[in-house]
């Protein structure tokens, strides 16, 4: 288990409940910095269960949260001062707005959960305050009915929850979805962890084979895909994620095109075009693709939405990349035989 609790001490009503700080330890700021970085991310997860925070009795609010560890030290932190109890789902690892996407954060598991840890026989109240990102996958009414607990989705962001809890009513702005520039920046480096081994392979091999145009070009594509398109995203003038890619892979790939078409003065114009043809295909497809993957991190998606990109957008973009990798070995093939 990677949370470390402090001593185990009596509460009113779960003497053998593990009773956790608000205050975060340097190890779990650390281990904040590598989920980060994408190192072992899908283990950094604590075990489903009835946390206490502060010195919670039976009238204290109940707050639900998954079981990825950087979602449960988000959550407590900003619990400092309060004194309740923390239901953690089983979500296999994933972050609320995801694992509500999956179905992990969701009715079936709530109830479960509710009946597990024996929640009625801890608190004398019958609700729950669950964040509103896991709304998707949690049916209050179907959860009220099989498990006697109001559903009562609070704000979007942990940070307002001590606002919040003084009225129990969220404000617009605390229901309003932010994916700010920060957020967006915070995710460049799992994305590029995940992407970085297959994208120097192939410039490492490219540049070995004496193209150091493409090689350079595979470079670009991915810093496009993975760096520029999160940082412009909500600049880019389309809706969809796939068609954004396409943009800005297509601005990226335009002077190596264009220094293709020009610079290669000792072939003809068809060749030359060619070579500009395969640039202006393959660098907007990887770009592309690897904006479509941010569409798994970010609030600006919906799972519907999602689904109608990959089956709208997947077969284009495997298309353009196979027209310009089956283009470049063509005109490979022709130079070496041109050249024999």
């Amino acid at each position: 288990m990677n949370l470390d609790f402090q001593n185990i001490q009596l509460v009113p009503l779960a003497s053998a409940l593990p009773r956790v700080s608000a205050r975060l330890s340097m190890k779990d700021h650390l281990g904040t910095v590598r989920v980060r970085m994408g190192i072992r991310r899908d283990a950094y997860r604590v075990d489903p269960g009835l946390y206490a925070i502060g010195q919670p009795t039976s009238v204290s609010d109940v707050f639900v949260t998954a079981n990825y560890k950087l979602s449960f030290d988000t959550l407590r932190k900003n619990l400092d001062g309060v004194d309740g109890w923390i239901l953690v789902l089983d979500t296999e690892g994933i972050n609320v707005w995801c694992a509500a996407g999956k179905g992990t954060f969701g009715t079936d598991e709530l109830v479960r959960r509710i009946e597990v840890v024996g929640l009625k026989d801890v608190v004398s109240h019958r609700t729950l305050i669950v964040p509103q990102l896991g709304a998707t996958g949690v049916d209050a009414r179907e959860v009220r009915a099989r498990s006697g607990f109001k559903v009562e989705f609070g704000p979007v962001r942990a940070a307002d929850l001590p606002e919040y809890l003084k009225t129990h009513q969220a404000t617009e702005e605390m229901r309003r979805v932010r994916f700010t520039l920060s957020d967006r920046i915070v995710l460049i480096p799992v994305e590029m962890k995940n992407f970085l081994i297959p994208v120097l392979v192939a410039s490492v091999i490219l540049a070995l084979a004496g193209n150091y145009t493409a090689a350079a070009a595979v470079i670009a594509s991915a810093f496009s895909g993975l760096v520029l398109f999160p940082i412009l995203l909500p600049w880019i003038p389309t809706a969809d994620f796939s068609t954004k890619g396409f943009l800005i892979g297509g601005f990226m790939a335009l002077p190596f095109a264009l220094d293709s078409f020009y610079s290669m003065t000792n072939e003809n114009m068809w060749l030359r075009s060619g070579w500009a043809m395969a640039y202006m295909l393959i660098m907007p497809s990887i770009s592309a693709f690897l904006a479509l993957n941010f569409t798994g991190s970010t609030t600006f998606a919906s799972v519907t939405g999602v689904k109608r990109e990959i089956f709208t957008y997947m077969p284009k973009i495997a298309w353009m990349s196979g027209i310009g990798i089956i283009l470049i070995i063509g005109l490979s093939s022709m130079r070496i035989l041109g050249g024999m």
